[in-house]
């Protein structure tokens, strides 16, 4: 029994949201293997809950963005992040949250069909898994990968170990997948480097039930920063981000210490009656009761490794990207991660693609890994200009008092601190509407075919807050509603693209692009549809926004990848539409 080896395809290790979004978009394409991982279920404590558009479209490719919206807190609830002095107490500041400032919900629209959701890691998971179980894959809980031989390029062997009888055993893969978080094993046996910067310290949630209900009434939102400056603070407690978890009654309350403050000191360490009474400052109510749940601590790291892969193991998630959640990006790109990788692993499985096109994936999503920790960690370090504007950062309690009473002043002294504190509030707003940093991925690889058009266009001056809506080869397919002649539902673009597809688009004119599609389908061996939107053509462009963002003319093309990436285009009619098609699909497909 001890010498017997469990053999499948396809083994991911963790089952978080990488590794059980994983198995959901490869059990789209029939893919179906083991999932393991070390926790004794899913996520016990809410962790990430900011799902964004970008991360909506990829569940929605496989039909299960209603189940996440049905189960997460509407937009309502997200209007705002607040500054305050107490949950019941004087208010300093909001800011709208998430999409929904007024300002700026045009850009929201234009960007995608799909809207940000509050959803908990706790209900998120739950999804995820029920879904990959209910299509075929084996998930096993309480067990923990220890390391793995790889005798052939095609052949793994992994030792693993059942947690609750001590035994190990071996599983044989074709592909090991590295899911498991933080403190990646897999990503310990495959010796991959991680670029470290210096961490900002440490946080400790506190995750309790409280009704709140009625202090938020008129003050709905689900990040609220609470702090004191006038009031001595324990170590471990400095300053609170508020987070809600379920309306309202249900919490996280996210205690840091001050900067550079020693993590390791024992004053880091308190009861949970501590933690109540300094729960209960923060809320400012004594009558709400208080009831802990849960306490963590974790680092504020900023870490991402050098590659993602090596061979047939390929790692994703937090094992490769390791960061704060300012600006909600931590699930969201674990789950795009995911949605990259499992049609190219697909398509060369299915041998429709050559093995060189899983090299893409670390070259494409590495330098999204770049950008998302270092955005994450610059989104906690904006914060200090209020903090500093409000004397937070200041260790002297009677310097902090008077830096406070300075905003009362009615003149000169207390104007500049409003204008600075107000200042400081803005330039938040990096976090809060962060479109850009969600939406701007430009991948170069080469599974895009740059080969007409090698300069890339600009990114927004603003490339955090401002998304870049384009067709250029390697950006995201642009979203923009379509409907039929007769009545009935509108649709996006983003629909017609995708479920394990290649898809072309084109219009008026472009008949012989569709013609191109089908023979090329046939001449590479990959599925194709192919649409033609505009004027009494298979799709009727009503709103002209698909003219606006196409950036080819009504008889030119876009070729969509089967995550909804732009291929390539061509900007009008050619005279070889077939012949140019298969070139562009063989390069794209490392054929």
């Amino acid at each position: 029994m001890a010498d017997e080896i469990i053999k499948t395809d396809l083994l991911i290790v963790g089952a978080g949201p990488a590794g059980a979004a994983l198995a959901c978009f490869l059990s789209s394409y029939g893919r179906k293997g083991i999932i393991i991982s070390a926790a004794s279920g899913t996520a016990h404590t809410p962790r990430a809950h900011i799902t964004n558009m970008a991360a909506l479209e990829c569940l929605r490719d496989i039909g299960l963005d209603r189940q996440c919206i049905d189960a997460g807190a509407a937009g309502n609830h997200m209007v705002h992040t607040r500054w305050c002095h107490s949950m019941a107490g004087d208010e300093y500041a909001r800011l709208y949250s998430w999409g929904n400032d007024p300002k700026r919900k045009g850009d929201y629209d234009a960007a995608s069909p799909c809207d940000h959701v509050d959803l908990p890691q706790t209900e998120l998971e739950p999804i995820l898994t029920r879904r990959a179980i209910h299509t075929g894959w084996t998930l096993r809980f309480d067990t923990s990968f220890v390391s793995f031989t790889r005798p052939e390029p095609d052949v793994i062997i992994s030792e693993v170990k059942d947690n609750l009888s001590g035994k190990t055993y071996k599983i044989q893969s074709r592909f090991l997948f590295g899911c498991d978080g933080a403190r990646s094993q897999v990503i310990r046996e495959l010796k991959i480097p991680l670029i470290k910067k210096p961490g900002q310290g440490l946080a400790l949630n506190v995750l309790l039930k409280a009704d709140l209900s009625h202090l938020v009434k008129n003050r709905t939102g689900n990040l609220h920063w609470v702090f004191q400056p006038e009031k001595e603070h324990p170590a471990w407690g400095w300053a609170c981000i508020v987070r809600m978890v379920r309306p309202w009654d249900e919490w996280m309350f996210i205690f840091l210490p001050p900067p550079g403050a020693d993590v390791k000191g024992d004053d880091m360490i308190a009861s949970n009656e501590e933690y109540i009474a300094r729960v209960k400052q923060f809320i400012g109510d004594e009558s709400v009761d208080v009831e802990i749940k849960d306490v963590s601590k974790w680092m504020i790291n900023e870490t991402v490794a050098e590659y993602y892969s090596d061979g047939n193991i390929f790692c994703l998630g937090d094992a490769v990207h390791r960061h704060p959640p300012f600006n909600g990006l931590g699930s969201n790109t674990c789950i795009q991660d995911a949605f990259n990788l499992a049609w190219k692993l697909d398509y060369v499985m299915s041998r429709r693609a050559g093995p060189s096109l899983l090299d893409t994936y670390s070259t494409e999503r590495q330098p999204v890994g770049v950008d998302i920790i270092t955005r994450a960690n610059q989104g906690l370090r904006d914060h200090a200009l209020w903090m500093k504007s409000i004397g937070m950062l200041e260790p002297n309690l009677e310097k902090r008092k008077a830096i406070l009473a300075e905003f009362e002043d009615k003149g000169e002294v207390g104007r500049k601190r409003r204008q600075e504190f107000q200042a400081g509030i803005e330039n938040t707003g990096t976090e809060f509407h962060g479109l850009g940093i969600e939406m701007n991925q430009q991948y170069r690889s080469n599974a895009v075919y740059h080969g007409d058009e090698p300069e890339a266009p600009a990114l927004p001056e603003d490339a955090v807050r401002e998304r870049l809506i384009s067709s250029y080869p390697g950006m995201r397919l642009p979203h923009a509603w379509l409907n039929t002649r007769k009545p009935g539902k509108q649709f996006s673009t983003i629909d017609l693209a995708g479920h394990g597809r290649f898809c072309l688009l084109t219009g008026p004119g472009g008949h012989k692009w569709k013609e191109a599609a089908a023979n090329a389908s046939k001449a590479v061996g990959v599925d194709i549809v192919s649409y033609s939107i505009g004027w009494k053509e298979d799709y009727e462009d009503v709103y002209f926004d698909w003219a606006k963002r196409r950036e080819v003319e009504e008889d030119g093309c876009v070729l969509v990848r089967p995550d909804r990436f732009v291929a390539w285009r061509s900007k009008s009619m050619i005279s070889n539409p077939q012949e140019k098609l298969e070139k562009v699909l063989r390069k794209v497909l490392c054929l």
